[in-house]
């Protein structure tokens, strides 16, 4: 069951950031600096087909990309890893099924006629599960708002909306 309200900042976060309110922070399970290290995307994506390689090329530029953000802003460690490389995993395999679609068409021919291709339905579940991880990681720009960052956008103190 859901619980209401906003989901808790990482304790690392609250202490980064401040605590205005002077609300108690919760003593948090710390875990101790560890490794994140890269995974062998081969093990995720064996074969040696274009498609394999394309894919493990796209979730190594995405961990690229993400991991050393994470391990800096939410102080990410290696037991806590497992997080990232589902990200990258599912990134990789919607690019994976766009491709396949914009190749194949969105509707196929079978036996019983023209149908909505199997992709659009796998895609739909792989980003609905995209979504939920990269808020999880706090990778999206409302998850980011929840936990109180700014983004990369600089000084916006022209900002109409602020009162």
């Amino acid at each position: 069951m859901a619980t209401v309200g906003r989901k808790p900042k990482p304790t690392l976060s609250v202490v980064r950031e401040g605590n205005p309110g002077h609300r108690p922070v919760r003593d948090a399970v710390t875990l101790p600096p560890s490794a994140v290290v890269e995974p062998d995307w081969s093990a995720w994506f064996p074969g040696s087909w274009r498609a394999e390689r394309r894919a493990r090329a796209t979730a190594a530029g995405l961990w690229r990309r993400v991991a050393p953000t994470l391990v800096r802003s939410v102080g990410l460690v290696g037991e806590q890893q497992e997080v990232l490389v589902d990200l990258c995993v599912t990134w990789a395999r919607i690019e994976q099924g766009e491709r396949a679609l914009s190749m194949e068409g969105v509707v196929v021919a079978t036996e019983r006629g023209n149908v909505k291709s199997p992709w659009t339905t796998v895609l739909n579940q792989y980003r609905s599960n995209f979504r939920s991880l990269a808020a999880e990681l706090g990778l999206t720009p409302s998850s980011l708002a929840r936990l109180g960052g700014r983004g990369s956008a600089g000084d916006d103190e022209d900002d109409p909306f602020d009162s």
